[in-house]
């Protein structure tokens, strides 16, 4: 049974057929129509993508730089995931205005919040110009020198193909660097909150939850885009008018079922589907254990002081939600990878491809390929190992070792640019900053600090790690540092950069926290980064050979996608269940009924809202209910989705919105590096309740009179 199902995934590599693949907009006439077609689909390639004409891709703007979002009326106003936007809702937060706790709720345009710093970005079109970047680099023979050579044709074309002032021009590379294309782009930076819920709702199951189904989250937020009076980008002004949109998605309550066809449009961040198995193997038994180990680390430490204290856990809701969500996903990732079996898998793929180039008399080129990825891979791995602990520790999980990083960036300009880019430097540094201490606390910071300094020292590769740091009592070495460092508070900070730039560095260098990430930095710049750099740039070559190879050597129907980088993509399915394990089924669809079993009253992960309860005991769900009276939640589809797809529209047949993307099945997390269709699944909201949430627990129905409601079916 085991080899049969080794078979099947063998003769499914790179995905299943007609299941997985992030898809180019633009590239889908052909087989892609084809399959879309046979799952159900009852639009064109064109409907999806159209340069000339609306379709679907101009109401599906980058959220943030981050996320995904969808327009949904005539007025801009945007859907994305609460998760999406809960640092803009924590931000606006206060002990007496606790939007997270309590929801907010804009009953009139004038009520909308405006967020500094936050922008959408729509995609106006889509060019290939492989050749026009490839000019003069086959000629060159270093990598380096190709790499600069493809980054000076990047910056020439960037500047000089035809774009409106108002617009930007952004090359992405695809195919490990055998394709490159343009996007040309739009940006709003005029983007208010409209609306939340409760955290209760957003966030129900919280981290329990998280990467797991059955899931009952209603993941939602909404925001408006506001234009100047042209419809055109602008800044933030009282001026400015909600946007009109080229294209909005209606919204069906039609509602879904086993086997409907699903489209997901976004932009998802990063997979690495096409690595050697040398890489994988290397990655579950090595990489992702020391990285989980840190952030449990962390994790268990914040949480400790979140359960106790409302003003600590408003102040690390957000920041504790972001460690956490990776923390879980690489457990997820690493099971999921072990039970398919991936690393044996792409053994067999790689034994078929050296087939495959002897027949072509292609083995000059691509013979020696994965003896190569074993030796780079082998040396790699010490290098890459101190480099996750150096990240994880110092760059995302210790605030003062982060806030130190940025003061050792300053110290940095002045040794390269001089005391006038310092002192300008230093001034952006002190503004920025005030924010960062406005969620910080130094008792939390401290006990994840003497955890994580000691993970640091005893388990990352001990050749580089600092003298200063090794065979310490790191318990009494933590209380010395918060005891002695001026990182420990915003006022700390300003009074190290006051004075003159000598001073100022000369404070700096004598602060005992300061001292740390130097020390931290200099041996990692030192030690770690130039060989992880040029072993990384060998490996990349051989990765851009390997996919030249699968590309070429391939059918010419094989079902080839490029890895996600946060560029457009679509990817099609159907409303699946799924059996995870032996005689365990689980449903496609979830519904209001789980929420209630799941509540605990007072619990910060399963309390549920008084009147939801209300509703739900008094079945008031309007015109939201499925035909059986019930209250749908979540369901689940065979997308292909990664981070970055969260707030992802999920659209039906004909191109109305049913739901809004915001996770994956913890079973199918690995699909960011092999997608297996039996048990990879994505996890969405269904819009019917999104739209019962807004109506019914919310009232605020002017939102939903801004909608075009189809497929609505009578009380």
């Amino acid at each position: 049974m085991k080899l049969l199902r080794l078979l099947v995934l063998l003769l499914a590599l790179p995905v299943a057929a007609q299941q997985g693949g992030m898809w180019i907009p633009s590239l889908l006439k052909g087989m892609n129509e084809k399959e879309m077609k046979s799952l159900g689909m009852k639009m064109s390639a064109s409907d999806i993508y159209d340069v000339n004409n609306s379709s679907l891709k101009d109401a599906v703007p980058h959220f943030n730089g981050g996320c995904t979002s969808e327009v949904i009326s005539s007025q801009g106003l945007l859907l994305t995931n609460h998760h999406c936007g809960y640092g803009e809702i924590q931000a606006h937060s206060t002990i007496d205005h606790d939007y997270l706790t309590d929801g907010f709720w804009a009953m009139t345009m004038e009520e909308e919040l405006p967020n500094p710093d936050m922008e959408v970005t729509f995609i106006v079109r889509i060019e290939d110009v492989t050749n026009q970047v490839l000019e003069g680099v086959p000629a060159l023979t270093s990598e380096e020198d190709k790499q600069k050579k493809i980054q000076e044709n990047i910056s020439k074309l960037s500047n000089s193909l035809p774009k409106e002032k108002y617009q930007e021009n952004k090359i992405r590379t695809f195919y490990e660097g055998n394709q490159y294309m343009l996007f040309v782009t739009e940006t709003y930076k005029d983007v208010r909150l409209v609306g939340a819920p409760p955290s209760s709702i957003g966030k129900f199951g919280s981290d329990t939850d998280n990467w797991v189904w059955p899931r009952h989250t209603g993941d939602f937020s909404l925001f408006r885009i506001y234009a100047n009076k042209d419809n055109l980008p602008a800044e933030y002004s009282e001026d400015n008018v909600p946007y009109t949109p080229k294209h909005f998605f209606p919204i069906s309550l039609g509602g879904v079922k086993e086997d409907d066809f699903t489209l997901v449009f976004g932009y998802p961040g990063r997979t690495q589907e096409y690595l050697p198995a040398v890489a994988v193997q290397q990655i579950v038994e090595v990489l992702n254990p020391a990285k989980i180990g840190i952030r449990d680390a962390a994790l268990k430490v914040t949480d400790g002081f979140m359960r106790k204290d409302k003003q600590i856990k408003i102040q690390y809701a957000s920041k504790y939600a972001s460690i956490a969500n990776y923390w879980k996903k690489w457990i997820g990732e690493s099971q999921g990878l072990t039970k398919s079996n991936a690393v044996a898998v792409k053994r067999a793929f790689e034994k078929d491809f050296l087939a495959k180039a002897k027949k072509a008399g292609k083995m000059e080129e691509y013979g020696n390929l994965f003896n190569d990825f074993d030796k780079y891979y082998a040396e790699i791995e010490p290098y890459q190992l101190s480099r996750d602990y150096f990240i994880e520790v110092a760059i995302r999980n210790t605030e003062l070792l982060t806030i130190g990083y940025k003061l050792y960036q300053l110290e940095q300009v002045y040794n390269t640019r001089g005391e006038q880019s310092f002192t300008d430097r230093k001034n952006n540094t002190i503004a920025s900053l005030e924010s960062t201490y406005k969620d910080y606390s130094k008792q939390v910071d401290e006990k994840v600090f003497e955890q994580l300094i000691a993970l640091y020292a005893e388990k990352s590769p001990a050749q580089f790690v600092p003298e200063e740091l090794k065979n310490k009592d790191y318990s009494a070495f933590t209380k010395e540092v918060y005891t002695q460092s001026k990182i420990t508070s915003y006022e700390g900070v300003k009074s190290l950069l006051s004075g003159d730039a000598t001073t100022i560095l000369e404070q700096l260098n004598n602060d005992k926290g300061y001292q740390v990430i130097k020390a931290m930095m200099q041996a990692y710049i030192e030690k770690v980064a130039p060989k992880y750099q040029e072993i990384s740039l060998k490996i990349d070559a051989l990765q851009r050979t390997y996919m030249k190879g699968i590309l070429e050597l391939s059918p010419k129907d094989a079902r080839i996608f490029p890895d996600a980088n946060s560029t457009m993509r679509i990817t099609y399915g159907q409303v699946k269940g799924y059996e995870p394990r032996d005689a365990v089924y689980y449903e496609p669809v979830t519904y209001l009924d789980g929420v209630m079993e799941k509540y605990v009253p007072g619990d910060y992960e399963f309390d549920v809202p008084q009147k939801l309860i209300e509703l739900y005991n008094n079945k008031d769900f309007g015109v939201y209910a499925d035909k059986n009276g019930k209250m749908p939640v979540c369901f689940i589809g065979t997308n292909h989705t990664t981070g970055g797809n969260s707030g992802s529209p999920a659209i039906d047949a004909k191109g109305n919105l049913i739901g809004l993307n915001f996770d994956r099945v913890w079973e199918g997390t690995m699909s960011d590096i092999y997608y297996d269709p039996s048990i990879c699944r994505n996890i969405m909201v269904d819009i019917r309740y999104v739209l019962f949430v807004i109506d019914k627990y919310a009232g605020d129905k002017r939102l939903i009179d801004e909608m075009k409601l189809v497929n609505v079916k009578k009380k």
